[in-house]
């Protein structure tokens, strides 16, 4: 039988192969990493070819970017808490005062006269049943009305707030003719804001300046006229920081003075003076409770702990 014989692969020489790779294919990181480069197209660094691999630093540009970006952040941080405040002071206007002078109108216009005046002889007075006293025999409203306040003047749900304007408070608490602002409005189908929550519609908290909580309180009287807070059918809002006091006052009367438009500070008195405009709310956000009321332009304690001074907002109704 004819033997086959073996052959080689092409190409195979076991001396000329080593001998190739004695003398060409000995590892060289830059030759070899270069031919890979020409042969695949990848860029590799120049570090990279010298068998470098270290991390290398920022330059200047790329950490002046970083800077910025950082302080970029921290402004939006440092602005962003004055845009929320400002957007909390927006909604107390919107959603709890603005609501609540919406539901005295519906009211108004629902039943023909102010929250707890006379169905048989209206007087166009909040309170109106109970007004008596400094009036003279058979009058129930009109002619001269300077002095015509009566005991039971506010209608609030609820007890009263204790700085309520003009020392002015409400007795229905059980006291005789009294009335309760939600039973009145409940029972006239009037929807009232939803407030701080079933029940207390009348009422709203937000925080203050220094991260205390804060009651705001609303009721409803007559002010008897010349009072330089505000005569007539008036809001009461009671609770309210200076800086609250001020926005809410700027929204409503395009600026803020507490003694000037619609809005004014409770309780305020002008000596005597006519049409003095410019008059600043009685203080400001470094007052605390404790302190009260110290002036606008003095500085109080000022303590980061401590609970800001409230005060009591006038809103002149239109009915």
């Amino acid at each position: 039988m004819r033997r086959s014989r073996e052959v080689p692969a092409k190409g195979f020489s076991p001396n000329r192969s080593l001998a190739v790779f004695s003398t060409e294919q000995v590892f060289s990181p830059s030759r070899n990493l270069a031919a890979l480069t020409t042969e695949t197209g990848v860029i590799v660094s120049k570090d990279k070819l010298n068998g470098s691999f270290g991390a290398r630093g920022f330059t200047l540009v790329e950490m002046s970017v970083v800077l910025v970006v950082i302080g970029v952040i921290l402004g939006a941080i440092s602005i962003g808490k004055d845009v929320q405040r400002n957007a909390e002071y927006a909604r107390i206007k919107q959603k709890f005062i603005d609501q609540w002078a919406l539901s005295y109108n519906v009211y108004v216009q629902r039943t023909g006269y102010p929250p707890g005046d006379n169905q048989q002889q209206p007087r166009w007075m909040v309170n109106g049943a109970n007004h008596t006293s400094g009036l003279a025999a058979g009058v129930i409203s009109g002619g001269n009305m300077v002095g015509a306040a009566a005991a039971l003047n506010s209608i609030c749900h609820g007890a009263a707030s204790a700085t309520l304007a003009d020392g002015q408070r409400s007795a229905q608490d059980g006291g005789a003719g009294a009335y309760d602002l939600r039973e009145l409005m409940s029972k006239a189908g009037v929807r009232m804001p939803p407030g701080r929550a079933e029940g207390s519609e009348d009422r709203y908290v937000y925080l203050d300046t220094n991260g205390n909580p804060q009651e705001i309180q609303v009721c409803f009287q007559w002010n008897e006229p010349a009072t330089d807070a505000g005569a007539g059918n008036v809001m009461v809002i009671t609770g309210l920081t200076p800086d609250l006091a001020r926005a809410l006052d700027q929204m409503i009367d395009g600026k803020a003075d507490a003694w000037e438009g619609v809005f004014r500070q409770g309780g305020i008195t002008t000596g005597g003076a006519a049409n003095v405009a410019g008059v600043e709310w009685s203080a400001n956000n470094t007052h605390t409770t404790n302190q009260g009321s110290a002036g606008a332009q003095n500085l109080g304690a000022n303590l980061d702990e401590s609970q800001v001074v409230t005060l009591t907002a006038i809103y002149k109704m239109n009915q």
